[in-house]
């Protein structure tokens, strides 16, 4: 897709034509606040920090490609049985926008999906943590390039917070530990992954005005037949699914929490502040991780926790807050999708 093609007429943040509007019916009205989006956001990162201990442990255990067409599988049957009514009746609105979510397909689901399970084959959680940290300020790149969103000073220093504190958790508040990280080309395909999400962020605002579920619907028909030719590919190779409990388990954790929760939900949250503002709450997946380490592996909760969790809160709260300058985004109902 061409640059032109997603950039916004206007010099601020670019609003959808009038003839693409959601009904209420589409989105129930707790969903309708801004203020939804400090538990949608968050809920999504939960989940995303789990799939980076999940695609971690699976690491060398299960080909990447194979478990995400399995993982888009999954979504596309559990979406076509709980959702058909509304999915039919979005149709028309689906095929008429074929071509922008089938970019949207690829570039947020087949190409990011695949590769985070990619570069935990070669590089560490912790890594992921650390250089999945520059995503907030790519988001906050793609979407004036392509629409001329912007934020404001106050908006920009919370996401610069919120990254010392995804850094003090990472160090441990012993800056020397930076200087002893080593990475990768697991770590290059972080980055190379993080652009992808970023313009899949960015341009969310083009996908048509469809209920969420046939949104993901039309995601996980796409993603899975491009992830079908690596898939196929590996198994040539003889790199299998083993069809074991870890497998199943990793498969359907992607499906149901990765995927459908969290798409929805973090979908959803950019509908309402927009993605350079969104794109903050990315910090919080470090503390996530921290969090599910200390309740459910064990992990004892030290000092350096407690600094990083007040600073990631702190700067994403900073990062969300709408500025005089800014005009409020259209909700579910009044605009976009």
């Amino acid at each position: 897709m061409s640059r032109g093609a997603c950039r916004s007429t206007s010099g601020s943040l670019a609003e959808p034509p009038a003839d693409e509007t959601t009904t209420k019916d589409n989105v129930p009205p707790i969903l309708r606040s801004h203020a939804a989006a400090f538990l949608l956001l968050p809920l999504a990162c939960a989940c995303w920090a789990g799939n980076h201990i999940v695609a971690r442990t699976i690491a060398g255990h299960a080909p990447p490609a194979s478990v995400s067409l399995a993982r888009w599988v999954v979504v596309f049957l559990v979406v076509s049985l709980t959702a058909w009514p509304q999915i039919r009746a979005d149709w028309a609105k689906l095929e008429a926008k074929a071509g922008v979510l089938t970019f949207l397909a690829l570039v947020g689901g087949a190409a990011f999906g695949t590769l985070q399970f990619v570069a935990l084959q070669y590089t560490t959680a912790l890594n992921m943590g650390v250089v999945g940290s520059v995503s907030p300020a790519i988001i906050v790149a793609a979407s004036y390039i392509l629409f001329r969103d912007r934020l404001g000073p106050s908006q920009l220093f919370g996401v610069a917070v919120s990254l010392v504190g995804v850094l003090a958790i990472v160090t441990q508040l012993d800056w020397d530990r930076l200087a002893s990280l080593t990475f990768n080309g697991g770590d290059l395909i972080i980055l190379v992954n993080m652009v992808f999400w970023s313009v899949y962020c960015a341009c969310l605002r083009l996908r048509p005005a469809v209920h969420p579920m046939s949104f993901l619907f039309a995601v996980a028909y796409v993603s899975a037949l491009a992830n079908a030719p690596f898939a196929a590919w590996e198994y040539a190779a003889g790199y299998t699914l083993v069809p074991d409990l870890l497998t199943g388990f990793a498969v359907l954790y992607a499906a149901l929490f990765t995927s459908v929760l969290a798409y929805v939900a973090w979908n959803r949250g950019i509908d309402l502040i927009g993605a350079p503002r969104a794109g903050a709450f990315l910090h919080t997946i470090p503390l996530f991780s921290a969090v599910l380490a200390t309740s459910l592996l064990g992990e004892r909760l030290m000092p350096f926790h407690v600094v990083g969790f007040v600073l990631i809160l702190a700067g994403v709260t900073l990062a969300a807050r709408q500025t005089r300058e800014q005009p409020a985004r259209l909700l579910a109902g009044q605009g976009s999708a």
